[in-house]
């Protein structure tokens, strides 16, 4: 109720409502809406509420799927040696909780070697989808949170092959990607849209 022997009270009391319900609506947001609808999880209760499988629930069936094939992705510790064919060197800054997706056309058998590394840890998703089928045809073959993943990678069929990104920090974080191989193009999708890249070997 407004005090009409002090309005300056009464239009502090009005900031104040307001200021706390846009701080409510901040709150909602970060605890709920991010990772239901993102995956981005700051405070850690999406992932102990199950809110941020919302987010990607076919992620787990996508990663099931790919671990039946043999072959596809061989880890290892560093750069392996360099596949024949063409190379490619490529470095964004993801901003906080930003998200960008990497993809090379290849042909199905197609071997690349690559090795990525970033400045902070990031959420990965190393996925593919075949051109007859597309993205319904999804396989995951690593889903995880690292600042690095290298190793030799085979097409097991002709399509769209690379990562997928999530950093769910604070503040930016710079990743670099190499890789060498039977490459046809590459792409760049960052949540909006998709961009052909031109393959760059590194200077």
């Amino acid at each position: 109720m407004s005090n009409p022997d002090n309005p300056g009270a009464s239009r502090r009391s009005k900031a104040l409502l307001i200021g706390g319900a846009a701080v409510a609506v901040a709150a909602i947001a970060v605890i709920f809406v991010l990772p239901a609808e993102t995956g981005i999880d700051p405070t850690g209760l999406g992932e102990k509420s199950g809110l941020t499988e919302m987010a990607n629930p076919s992620a787990e069936m996508y990663l099931q799927r790919g671990l039946k094939r043999k072959g596809v992705f061989t880890p290892s510790e560093g750069m392996p040696n360099p596949e024949p064919g063409v190379a490619d060197h490529w470095t964004y800054e993801i901003p906080a909780y930003g998200e960008i997706e990497l993809k090379y056309k290849l042909d199905k058998d197609a071997p690349i070697t690559f090795a990525w590394s970033a400045d902070g840890p990031l959420n990965v998703d190393m996925h593919a989808h075949p051109y007859d089928g597309g993205e319904a045809l999804t396989e995951s073959y690593a889903i995880t949170q690292t600042d690095r993943q290298a190793g030799r990678y085979v097409a097991a069929f002709a399509g769209i092959h690379g990562w997928h990104w999530q950093n769910r920090g604070l503040s930016p974080v710079t990743l670099t990607v190499d890789a060498s191989g039977k490459i046809n193009g590459s792409m760049v999708l960052d949540g909006r849209s998709e961009q052909d890249r031109e393959l760059t070997p590194k200077s």
